[in-house]
């Protein structure tokens, strides 16, 4: 994270509402990735209406998406529980990742980054926006989202129709894999 201390976030809409289980992908490559992952799981504990109940340990994995030739990214997953609509968890989300460093007018789709925070999961909503789509679109196929998920539940399921018991997807990726 860049600065000095901060104060927490704060968000609109997040007065008293029902808790609705989350699921966050959090992820670094660039500078201190260990310290920026821990300022950001600190800004999300701090937030107003979210409640992180669990953190994963962080997985270092080497990048995937069009831009190849980049430093290995530290990611981890953070389950929660929100009040805050979906609309509302991404803006916190940006700005932790604003934050954090990351300047989304220069940021190269796929590309190196100090911070990125991603809603994979908001409860059962789907939801398909031009900025937004719920569950995450590539949830399903990422090892460093569902690896850390499986190991904070086990029971954990991906809504949505590429969705499924995150363990199974898991396995059926890395039996791919090999």
């Amino acid at each position: 994270m860049t600065g000095g201390p901060t104060a927490p976030v704060r968000v609109p809409g997040a007065a008293a509402a029902p808790l609705v289980p989350v699921v966050l992908s959090l992820g670094a490559n660039l500078g201190d990735r260990a310290a920026a992952l821990a300022a950001a799981v600190a800004e999300l504990r701090a937030a107003d209406g979210l409640v992180v109940d669990a953190v994963s340990g962080p997985l270092a994995t080497a990048p995937v998406g069009p831009v190849r030739d980049q430093p290995e990214f530290l990611n981890l997953v953070v389950l929660a529980r929100t009040s805050l609509p979906p609309r509302a968890l991404l803006a916190l989300c940006h700005e932790v990742e604003r934050r954090g460093g990351l300047d989304r007018a220069v940021k190269v789709p796929g590309g190196p980054r100090p911070l990125d925070v991603d809603v994979v999961a908001h409860g059962a909503t789907l939801l398909e926006e031009p900025d937004l789509v719920l569950p995450h679109p590539r949830a399903h196929e990422r090892v460093f989202v569902l690896a850390p998920w499986a190991q904070l539940d086990p029971g954990a399921v991906l809504p949505g129709p590429r969705g499924g018991p995150v363990r199974e997807l898991l396995a059926r990726l890395v039996g791919e894999a090999s």
